[in-house]
């Protein structure tokens, strides 16, 4: 028996409209399913990112913040394989998304670079 791949990564948003926007209008991930939860007063949407895997964006009513510390115990952030780093780059430059400068992993050799989400979320390109 063993683990087949990435299901979803779940994210719990501030704004749901906004968010929803970045994920769908900027990043272009489709939507699966939409769904609003009345007893919860929350929004669940499912999108589809690359072939296998998904994201669940949750809304809830006044989430507390994430502490700010990209060193600290767990998620790290998420990462998206793209064909051309320089391209993306360009792309989210055109859409005002703010990216630091393109580094190399001095493991690898390929090119990557974060940006964030609308709530400082890091995320992450990475060249094939």
């Amino acid at each position: 028996m063993k683990l087949k791949g990435i299901h979803h990564i779940a994210i719990i948003c501030s704004d749901y409209e906004n968010s929803k926007n970045f994920y769908t209008k900027i990043l272009k991930f489709s939507i699966i399913n939409e769904t609003f939860r009345e007893q919860r007063n929350s929004y669940k949407l499912d999108l589809k990112v690359g072939d296998n895997a998904q994201i669940e964006l949750f809304s809830f009513p006044s989430p507390p913040s994430r502490i700010n510390s990209p060193e600290a115990c767990g998620l790290r952030h998420l990462a998206f394989e793209v064909e051309n780093v320089t391209e993306y780059v360009a792309y989210l430059d055109s859409k005002g998304i703010r990216v630091e400068p393109v580094r190399i992993d001095e493991l690898t050799g390929k090119r990557f670079t974060f940006f964030k989400d609308p709530d400082d979320l890091p995320l992450e390109i990475y060249e094939q």
